[in-house]
């Protein structure tokens, strides 16, 4: 009943005011909402963009270039060697696209004559000569900047890491020097057909030195004079070469190659025997010794070396 009367003592046109946000307030607020979205949105958008242009790009790959080879056989000597370069430089222009920087003529000039590396057994007498013997054979990495010189001196302290290893009581109580191992170890290096040659091929050099008897080792004439294995010797066996060791007694003034570790352990301890001779046997693979001059002859004719 009250609340009928006041509705009655309400003026015309009246409304009563509304519980809330009005809907333009209520659309006002959205459309505000809306817009803060959109602006956050956007600068989002606009940060993600600044830090991805302002990142530097990732570093380029590293390339490592593959390191060329060279590989030299026991028994090479230097103009084996290099040979072997020239033949080398060849393939890594060919095959590799590039031009190294080794060079035969510069490795020949390098090693023909030097101060001997190492322990005073090498340089007591300060006297230059090859490196032969020196020019440890392995296989060595190199780049194609890499100097000749470079591949010398590893070659050298390669030989000077094997040398370091080896006794040399037993050639010193024969009045041998570590120079003389070495000349005898390259002697070894290149008569030996088989693996057990070369302690007895060894014994037969020691036997004739103590002897006071010529060595006539082939190998020291055909390197003194640069004749190939397949070229027949008797034409030059009268040769006034300093490395004929059939008409000068002794060792040859320089090594005749560059051994190998067996071959240089072999000269430094030779086998325990009497032999002073020895021959290739027919199948070329194996080898003869003897005690006897005798002997010796016998299996020449034997084995067809003479009529």
């Amino acid at each position: 009943m009250v609340e009928q009367q006041r509705r009655l003592s309400l003026p015309p046109g009246y409304k009563p005011p509304q519980q809330g946000p009005s809907r333009a307030q209520v659309l006002t607020r959205r459309l505000i909402a809306l817009g803060v979205l959109l602006l956050v949105v956007l600068g989002g958008v606009l940060v993600v963009q600044h830090v991805t242009r302002s990142k530097p790009p990732p570093p380029a790959p590293v390339v490592v270039a593959k390191p060329l080879r060279i590989t030299f056989p026991e028994g090479f000597t230097r103009r084996d060697m290099a040979k072997r370069i020239t033949a080398v430089d060849a393939i890594a222009r060919q095959k590799r696209h590039v031009n190294p920087k080794l060079r035969a003529s510069a490795y020949l000039a390098l090693t023909s004559k030097s101060k001997l590396p190492g322990t005073p057994a090498f340089a007591r007498d300060n006297v230059a000569r090859p490196l032969e013997g020196f020019l440890f054979p392995s296989t060595y990495d190199f780049t194609a900047k890499q100097p000749t010189a470079r591949l010398v001196q590893d070659q050298v302290a390669a030989f000077k890491r094997v040398w370091s290893g080896i006794d040399l009581r037993y050639a010193k109580k024969h009045r041998l020097t570590g120079y003389d191992v070495l000349v005898i170890a390259s002697m070894v290096e290149k008569e030996a057909l088989a693996p057990e040659d070369r302690a007895k091929i060894a014994a037969v050099i020691y036997n004739r030195l103590s002897q006071g008897m010529a060595l006539g080792i082939d190998a020291t004439l055909r390197y003194g004079l640069n004749i190939p294995g397949t070229k027949p010797l008797g034409p030059y066996v009268n040769s006034s070469n300093p490395y004929n060791t059939r008409k000068y007694p002794g060792l040859p003034p320089t090594p005749i190659a560059n051994p190998g570790v067996p071959s240089i352990k072999a000269a430094a301890h030779p086998a325990k025997g009497c032999w002073t001779y020895f021959l290739a046997k027919p199948d070329k693979r194996h080898t003869y010794f003897t005690c006897s001059f005798r002997d010796f002859v016998n299996h020449e004719h034997q084995y067809g070396y003479l009529p």
